[in-house]
């Protein structure tokens, strides 16, 4: 049966707007990712997925171990929910939520907190300097993997770290190991200028050779310079983990020996930015389904909601797409809308009042933060309704 005519069917009796998640497309896609990791584990990032039922359900699977946070709040009720080897990706200024850490042993003992500077560490110990008895803090030491060359004129990957080398590394983790409630047990690089960019952008051939020149420059530079960076950093402090990578860059990560785990995440949902890579297919496991609410005219059908944009830069490859059934675009003076998106293009033409329509979200978690609940499909059937962060009554960002 076609996709279309299967998700219509299973959801026949809901009203949408509603989200779905393919299980027999989500679990090819795990284990398509636990393949490419090639027997190194992978830490969850729980961004994109944002549904509590659903990192259970994949951290119960071959080849996937901890989850990778984005928030020491969310950390602190993942662990409060019983999951366990959390490690907080960003560094926190929250203080509140730094005293919890710093007063409860198990939360503690599970979670590990992101760090780049001493400036964090003065942060921190001034958040919890009323805490007594106070437990001890565990971090991981953030590392910039951008790619800079042509001195400094060009510039690939995300602001992250102001450290880069090893005697930068070396230096701060000297420092964390002289200062008392604190302990460095983790290393982390990601590479985001190779996991997080697609190297086949659809009819953009130029850009895409360009895209692969700069990666293949670049994971040399990442891998020699990781290397070097975590044997400088054991000398002087005793590393559980180093963790690299992400979804587009597994099968690249788990061949460098200084990286213990990999991170991943998006490609569970195989959102629509994933359909650029040429390293790996997947399927798309998430969508949501809008009703057609208008006929304005012939050729138009348009939808109820549909402005689910996600984060990045500001262009059109942050749209949702128009996805089943195949052949509707936007209109180009309005785009995907706040309250309604009229739809275009040849399959508009036979859009009824009632019918759906379904999207990928350009994205993976961040749709999540739309809906209260997933629906989750297997085969023919509509087995389970699980709650999505926002549908436990938790939004940390």
């Amino acid at each position: 049966m076609h996709d279309r005519e299967r998700y219509d069917r299973v959801t026949a009796d809901l009203d949408p707007p509603f989200a779905v998640v393919d299980l027999a497309a989500f679990a090819a896609n795990a284990a398509s990712m636990a393949a490419r990791a090639g027997g190194k584990p992978i830490r969850v990032a729980s961004k994109s997925v944002r549904c509590r039922p659903l990192l259970e359900r994949v951290l119960a699977l071959d080849g996937f171990q901890g989850i990778m946070a984005f928030t020491l709040p969310e950390a602190l009720w993942l662990v409060e929910t019983g999951l366990t080897d959390v490690l907080v990706a960003y560094p926190t200024a929250d203080r509140a939520a730094l005293a919890r850490l710093a007063a409860d042993s198990r939360a503690a003992r599970e979670i590990a907190l992101m760090v780049d500077s001493t400036a964090h560490l003065d942060f921190v110990e001034a958040a919890i300097a009323g805490v007594s008895p106070r437990q001890e803090i565990r971090l991981c030491l953030d590392l910039d993997v951008s790619y800079v060359t042509l001195g400094g004129r060009l510039r690939a990957g995300v602001h992250r770290s102001p450290v880069r080398y090893p005697e930068q590394a070396a230096g701060l983790a000297a420092h964390i190991g002289g200062r008392r409630g604190f302990r460095l047990v983790g290393l982390m690089a990601y590479e985001a200028q190779i996991a997080g960019v697609g190297d086949k952008p659809p009819g953009r051939p130029a850009y895409g050779h360009a895209v692969r020149w700069m990666q293949n420059r670049s994971q040399r530079d990442v891998t020699v310079r990781r290397g070097q960076v975590v044997r400088a950093v054991r000398q002087v402090a005793d590393l559980a983990f180093v963790n690299g990578g992400g979804t587009g860059s597994l099968e690249k990560t788990a061949r460098e020996k200084a990286v213990t785990e990999l991170a991943g995440g998006s490609g569970l949902f195989h959102p629509r930015l994933f359909d650029s890579y040429r390293g790996f297919t997947g399927r798309p496991a998430a969508m949501f389904a809008l009703p057609v609410v208008r006929r304005p005219g012939p050729g138009v059908a348009t939808v109820l909601g549909g402005g689910y944009l996600a984060s990045g830069p500001g262009d059109g490859t942050r749209l949702p797409q128009p996805y089943l059934p195949s052949g509707l675009r936007y209109a180009p003076d309005e785009g995907a809308g706040e309250v309604q998106t009229p739809l275009l293009g040849t399959a508009a033409r036979d859009l009824r009042v009632g019918d759906r329509v379904w999207f990928r979200h350009a994205k993976a978690g961040e749709l999540c933060e739309r809906f209260a609940s997933l629906h989750l499909v297997e085969g023919d059937r509509l087995v389970d309704v699980v709650p999505t962060y926002r549908g436990e009554g938790c939004t940390f960002l």
